[in-house]
């Protein structure tokens, strides 16, 4: 769903399509999500958590604040990647949102989900003496976050843009919260 999304929007994005690439049946994709919103919420939702899985992992082994932005950085640059498949499924929903109830709570969900995940991560990190947080570990996540959508709202709206100089300011930004 991902890739044809990106591929196509989520207008384009049939359930053919989308079960031809995935190789299995039109009905099957049915059965299980009903509608392709649906469907294009649950492959929000795995985005999501894989993730908030690579960053746990990536944050485990972090014992500097220099290795915690590190692991931080390079799950968003992960996320942008080659290709924007997996930001442009996100601002599909966002759009959708406005127009469909299901949509809006579920990604309001998936925005707290991660939201108090990456929260509880520099929380640990806190606690560990890795990092001195600035703000409430909630407020440090939602503006890292909020950091993070800027970039990616960008980097989609001028492709060609260089994002190099807005990462370091992100970065200088997010060290001043995690001294």
């Amino acid at each position: 769903m991902r890739t044809t999304v990106a591929e196509r929007g989520i207008a384009g994005a049939t359930f053919d399509q989308v079960a031809r690439a995935a190789g299995v049946s039109r009905g099957l994709l049915h059965y299980y999500f009903g509608t392709k919103e649906r469907l294009l919420v649950e492959a929000a939702r795995r985005e999501s958590e894989v993730r908030r899985q690579m960053l746990e992992e990536a944050m485990a082994g972090a014992d500097t604040v220099e290795r915690v932005l590190d692991a931080m950085v390079g799950n968003f640059e992960d996320f942008l990647g080659e290709s924007l498949a997996p930001a442009l499924m996100f601002h599909e929903l966002l759009s959708l949102a406005g127009r469909n109830r299901e949509i809006a709570d579920a990604l309001a969900e998936l925005g707290e989900l991660t939201r108090s995940h990456l929260a509880g991560e520099l929380s640990a990190k806190a606690e560990a003496g890795v990092l001195t947080l600035r703000d409430e570990p909630e407020a440090v996540a939602a503006f890292l976050i909020v950091l993070a959508d800027g970039i990616t709202v960008r980097r989609l709206s001028e492709p060609d843009f260089d994002i190099s100089p807005l990462m370091d300011q992100a970065v200088a930004a997010a060290r001043a919260l995690l001294s």
